[in-house]
């Protein structure tokens, strides 16, 4: 997903600034080859190249206030890298509000972290801009289990899926969950044996058969990603279909990111999707979803998940649960600081299912997702202060989140399904946020 620049020179440029541009460029293709394909120099006013996801100012003059309308005429963002240390010069900051003023895109990054997200965001934006496809297996969303529910969601809506392939430029595929899990069943056992033998899974109370329903998901889903070719994303209908097999695609979506980096999305959310394939993509954290429980929403919140009441804690008003299929949430193992695969908490599901018992690490956490619309992107400062237990409950480990304002939450957020995603990471997904003209709502 690399990003393709091009660097872009002044005219007015003398001998000796000739020279450090040469110096500045060199160095930045060597600071940022993981992330972008430097193309050859353009000087201002010159036709970019057609396949070009953004330009770079390696080097900034005098001459960037007097050239107007050749700045105007750049659809592309433009990137200042300026600094010896592949960040923008102090000195630039008043060419940078000037061409801001005159409606120029520009970025300026003033960290190597920074400008390495702004650049892999350029390249995400363009893979999806290719036609970059998403895989989501389900037959008849909403008429399946709780279906006074599922019926609210707009990732089913027609008007959806359109919106998300026309402003990105994605294609959303789908295929039968109820076929899939036929085609599972007739994959020979010794094949998922094999698969079960080469995970090594850490699994408790996991019945040898049940982890072999979950490896035949795997292969099966595989066989058609393999079939299709250049698939970024995957989910299905899991839990309101549930009537349509006999296990859970958890493990299967664990493993297709461990071995193939494919981004998975729970009950075929394709805004947890989308969500998921652009900030993993950009920010190379761990970033997981969960369904957000504010303990503002009282029992309206705490009755779906069978618990009789919030912990007694300091600032309730301030904290949320985070809890998904009995546990926090289906995440990677390479993302966790515990993980392991147990047997299924919610009844919605087929008695031979299994769930995955993680968590992340405590501390300084970002709650994001884009909004329905694809306009808006919600972030919130948060801090995962620890883990709670519920036996007997469908929360037998849930995170408990605090963050700043418990009331601006309640009035803002966007779904009950959240990104979480490890450390603060707000200022770097503003940036993001620009690249892809989201307004940013911040809590």
């Amino acid at each position: 997903m690399k990003a393709r620049i091009v660097p872009l020179k002044f005219a007015e440029m003398n001998e000796r600034e000739e020279a450090e541009y040469a110096e500045q460029l060199a160095q930045l293709e060597e600071m940022y080859r993981e992330e972008a394909e430097f193309l050859a120099p353009v000087t201002l006013g010159e036709a970019l190249p057609q396949e070009v996801d953004a330009a770079v100012f390696p080097k900034m003059i005098y001459a960037a206030f007097r050239h107007d309308e050749e700045m105007k005429a750049i659809e592309r963002p433009m990137v200042v890298l300026t600094s010896q240390y592949g960040t923008i010069e102090m000195w630039d900051w008043e060419i940078v509000t000037y061409l801001r003023d005159l409606g120029c895109r520009v970025l300026a990054p003033y960290s190597v972290e920074m400008a390495k997200v702004i650049l892999r965001a350029l390249g995400v934006q363009a893979k999806l801009l290719q036609g970059a496809k998403f895989l989501l297996f389900q037959d008849t969303p909403g008429e399946g289990k709780q279906a006074y529910i599922f019926k609210k969601f707009y990732w089913w809506e027609q008007q959806s899926i359109r919106s998300m392939e026309e402003t990105f430029g994605c294609r959303l595929i789908y295929r039968s969950w109820k076929e899939l899990n036929e085609q599972a069943g007739r994959i020979p056992l010794e094949e998922a044996e094999k698969v079960c033998r080469e995970w090594k899974i850490c699994s408790r109370e996991v019945k040898e058969e049940d982890l072999q329903r979950s490896a035949r998901i795997y292969l099966a889903v595989k066989q058609v990603i393999d079939e299709l070719g250049g698939v970024e994303g995957v989910g299905a209908n899991c839990l309101n279909e549930s009537a349509f097999s006999d296990t859970t695609p958890c493990l299967a979506w664990n493993m297709l990111f461990e071995r193939d980096r494919i981004i998975w999305a729970c009950e075929a959310d394709t805004l947890s999707l989308l969500s998921t394939f652009i900030i993993y993509n950009t920010l190379q954290k761990p970033v997981m979803m969960t369904n957000l429980y504010p303990f503002l929403m009282g029992m309206a919140a705490l009755a779906h998940e069978r618990i009789k009441s919030f912990p007694e804690i300091e600032e309730p008003d301030k904290h949320a649960l985070g809890v998904h299929c009995g546990y926090f949430g289906m995440m990677p193992r390479e993302f966790c600081t515990e993980w392991t695969l147990r047997p299924r908490v919610l009844e919605i599901v087929n008695e031979h299912a299994c769930a995955v018992d993680c968590r992340m690490k405590e501390g300084p956490v970002t709650l994001a997702k884009i909004y329905p619309g694809f306009r808006k992107l919600s972030l919130i400062r948060a801090e995962l202060e620890g883990y709670v237990q519920y036996p007997g409950s469908d929360c037998l480990n849930g995170a408990l989140i605090r963050y700043q304002d418990g009331y601006r939450v309640m009035e803002e957020l966007c779904s009950h399904h959240s990104l979480i995603i490890e450390g603060e990471c707000i200022p770097q997904l503003r940036q993001v946020a620009k690249i892809f003209g989201w307004e940013v709502v911040e809590m």
